[in-house]
């Protein structure tokens, strides 16, 4: 039966762990000195060689929770030897979405750039040579999403058999987009014997039943409330018609001087053709969504994290688990489907302490997922009428011949086309005069040409003329 552990919520600094002289030295060079609060209660417990439940709001720190103190149980394994074999993998994290699986291999990295431990990362949308020859190559810490990872385990470029440690992260969304049959097949490569830590920032009913059958007595670790959004985010839900949404965001953005946004949408479709909308009106837009090569998807995140794009216009790929420092805005411009997504969009601003903003844009349609939210988050959303500046173009209103203009003598609104030449020629410019016989010239030679007999219907055709020897 696992263990509810209450958190202490006074900051603990990271030197006061027992962690070994290189990890505190990474730690420092990220500028890190206390803890939050995830890590504050759930490192100790790691390093104890317990199982773990841990539930935390998004961007709290999930990530160095489980990484350090892993690494720190893996030094005894460290070598500068060559020989793959001296490298085995020891700890596998699991990851949902590319983004969020090459995220956490940044971070690992960081953490482990003065021991001798190797890191690599592995997911679809690219090619498996570099991946295969870094795998053949020994890493002692493995991130994968679980797709690419079974392609590599039936090509048989990595073993499992030594994995002491195992981390499925934002275990949630791997149910949710069905990953569940490619966990237990995973799984069931790993030794029995093993450590396994489950974080996510909401429990479902499904994710309690996947901890009870693959986690062996865990502590369960909650610093804020399951499905809890963060209190540094300052939450409006605004009734915007679907075709008034645009505008809501652009005058939105300037009202508050904010200087980019991640601008969430339910489609790929939608996301593409929102993107290019907010290109048009002059706003330096991206979009992410899965269609989107990977390359393509990991440049437009490092650019928008460079702040070279405004608006970075993402379908729910780019709702977990990406930490962009310092986002100022996020938008909801269509309401997710799936209530918890909400807790994850507007996870992404309001990170490590700092204030944030979250708009949800709600149309007539909308009240049904605003409803589902309102019962996750356990708290009443009011929904704000939104007034919008009248900044669409008018028609320029059309003048009288008699009203004068700023500048220049009177002029009618819209000048008029010089008048056309006459003509010279006197035959043109006689009346009509009718002939005298007022019979047509071509109905006279018409009626001359007619036979005394009246003529066959121009309805029917005569008769071929047939040679003898055919039967005519």
């Amino acid at each position: 039966m696992s263990e509810t552990t209450p958190v202490d919520t006074a900051p603990t600094l990271f030197s006061t762990l027992p962690l070994d002289a290189k990890l505190l030295r990474a730690v420092a060079d990220q500028g890190y000195a206390s803890m939050t609060p995830i890590q504050a209660k759930a490192i100790p417990i790691v390093l104890s060689g317990r199982d773990v439940m841990g539930a935390a709001q998004t961007g709290t720190g999930k990530t160095a929770a489980f990484s350090i103190p892993l690494l720190q149980k893996m030094l005894k394994h460290e070598n500068a030897s060559m020989s793959p074999a001296r490298h085995p993998v020891r700890a596998l994290v699991l990851a949902p979405t590319r983004e969020l699986a090459d995220q956490v291999a940044a971070n690992v990295l960081a953490y482990a750039k003065h021991t001798q431990l190797r890191t690599a990362v592995v997911f679809g949308g690219i090619d498996m040579k570099p991946q295969t020859l870094q795998l053949k190559g020994g890493v002692e810490i493995l991130v994968a999403t679980p797709g690419r990872l079974l392609d590599h385990i039936e090509a048989k470029n990595c073993v499992l058999n030594q994995v002491e440690y195992v981390v499925l992260d934002e275990a949630d969304r791997m149910l949710d987009i069905g990953f569940l049959p490619d966990l237990q097949r995973i799984l069931s490569y790993l030794p029995k014997q093993r450590q396994t830590l489950l974080f996510s920032a909401t429990f479902s009913p499904e994710i309690r039943r996947l901890s009870q059958s693959y986690l062996q007595d865990p502590v369960t670790v909650e610093v804020a409330r399951p499905n809890a959004t963060a209190s540094t985010v300052e939450q409006h839900f605004y009734s915007v018609a679907d075709d008034d949404k645009r505008r809501a965001v652009r005058q939105v953005l300037r009202e508050r001087e904010l200087s980019q946004a991640l601008v969430f949408v339910n489609s790929k479709l939608g996301c593409a053709r929102l993107a290019r909308a907010f290109e048009r009106d002059g706003l330096k837009t991206n979009a992410l969504h899965g269609d989107k090569s990977q390359d393509e998807r990991l440049k437009a995140l490092d650019a928008f994290k460079r702040g070279e794009v405004d608006v970075l216009v993402a379908t729910d790929v780019a709702a977990r688990g990406l930490d962009i420092a310092d986002l100022p805005a996020v938008f909801n411009f269509d309401v997710p489907f799936n209530a918890e997504d909400y807790v994850h969009r507007i996870g992404r601003t309001g990170r490590a302490g700092a204030s944030g903003l979250a708009v949800t844009l709600v149309a007539r349609d909308d009240m049904r997922q605003v409803g589902e939210i309102e019962k996750l988050i356990k708290k009443k959303i009011e929904i704000e009428a939104f007034d919008l500046d009248d900044e669409r173009p008018r028609r320029p209103r059309r003048r009288d011949d008699d009203e004068p203009r700023s500048t220049g003598p009177r002029t009618p609104w819209r000048a008029a086309a010089a008048p056309m030449a006459r003509s010279s020629d006197p035959f043109f410019d006689r009346p009509y005069e009718p002939s005298g016989s007022g019979t047509p010239a071509w109905e006279s030679a018409k009626s001359a040409a007619e036979p005394a007999l009246r003529p066959l219907s121009a309805n029917i055709r005569s008769k071929r003329k047939t040679a003898a020897l055919l039967g005519g």
